[in-house]
């Protein structure tokens, strides 16, 4: 693995800029002034013991929840207010640590939702989104899938659709929540591989992932969350050696 060094302070304009983001649910405080920043096009990796806010900091990027404190800025532009929708719209997207298909649907048809709704912004039955949504399968080595119920799908098949119904958003940022929960070694190595060929076009990728080994293989930078707050922040061999990281997070 190759050490890639970051300086958020030399950062001229970063794709995702979050300055001091607080959320609270009565009063437990669950994020608490949080401030990173992600750079176009960057492989960022999030990690934390369980309850330690990662999920809740996604949430508020995506639009799922909304922050009381602090800014989120996308591209340059103040979304915090903004409905989840219209931050997919922007190039926001992701995927979810639980599958959740439209079981009733097959698997091109899970695509075509996103597709139409959101890269397409409603243009319904347009004559190139089904060959759209078969190149995307295509990408992930779920074309011969197509035409599966999605409830028939294995685990490892699941998970690529999520990343694949992720893809049809049109994302400049997606945020990868888990998608390698429960997965063997190759498993976890075939999806890894598909986030490295997302990100090689472009795409900026977060990464939030209890299975150490894939945060250090994928990430530029990592940063630790403990309890709300950021605890480390820097290269993956940097992370590994933090004592307070280890405290936290490995349970040393």
């Amino acid at each position: 693995m190759t050490e890639w060094s970051f300086d958020v302070q030399t950062m001229t304009e970063p794709l995702l800029k979050i300055t001091s983001v607080t959320k609270r649910f009565g009063g437990f405080t669950a994020l608490d002034g949080v401030n990173l920043a992600v750079a176009q096009g960057e492989r960022f990796g999030l990690i934390g013991p369980n309850g330690s806010g990662k999920t809740t900091l996604i949430n508020c990027i995506s639009g799922a929840l909304r922050n009381e404190g602090g800014s989120i800025q996308f591209s340059g532009e103040e979304v915090s207010k903004l409905p989840a929708y219209q931050r997919t719209r922007r190039g926001i997207a992701r995927s979810f640590q639980i599958p959740r298909p439209f079981t009733s649907m097959t698997v091109l048809e899970n695509l075509l939702v996103p597709l139409e709704f959101v890269a397409h912004r409603n243009s319904l039955l347009r004559p190139d989104t089904r060959a759209e949504a078969m190149e995307i399968l295509q990408s992930i080595s779920l074309a011969d899938k197509a035409g599966t119920p999605s409830n028939q799908l294995s685990q490892v098949e699941l998970r690529k659709m999520e990343l694949a119904r992720a893809m049809a958003a049109r994302p400049r940022l997606l945020i990868s929540d888990e998608a390698m929960a429960g997965l063997s070694g190759n498993e976890i190595d075939e999806v890894l591989g598909i986030l490295f060929k997302l990100n090689e076009t472009g795409i900026t990728i977060i990464m939030i992932e209890h299975i150490m080994q894939a945060v250090m293989r994928f990430s530029q930078r990592v940063v630790c969350l403990d309890a709300g707050k950021i605890i480390c922040e820097g290269t993956p061999t940097t992370i590994v050696a933090n004592a307070d990281v280890q405290r936290a997070y490995l349970g040393a």
